[in-house]
């Protein structure tokens, strides 16, 4: 699930909450809008997580050949790869 997504279901479950008035049998709209948002939280929250756990790679090309470097690793700027 996406950032979108979660705000989707965010926003459908307050409409559903606060917004909508309709009885239904058997189905409670109010809780169903309560479940929607918690989902919506939960989806944008792993999304969020996941987003900043993600490792940036670097690629360099030269002369010699692609060199990749993880942006943890250290550039000494004497080496004549770079």
């Amino acid at each position: 699930m996406r950032i979108g997504a979660s705000l989707f279901l965010i926003a459908v479950g307050a409409i559903l909450k606060f917004a909508v008035k309709a009885n239904v049998n058997g189905v409670d709209v109010g809780t169903v809008g309560i479940i929607l948002m918690i989902v919506g939280v939960v989806g944008l929250l792993i999304t969020l997580a996941l987003m900043n756990t993600r490792h940036r790679t670097d690629v360099i090309h030269s002369r010699t050949g692609t060199t990749v470097i993880a942006p943890d690793d250290p550039i000494d700027p004497v080496d004549p790869r770079y």
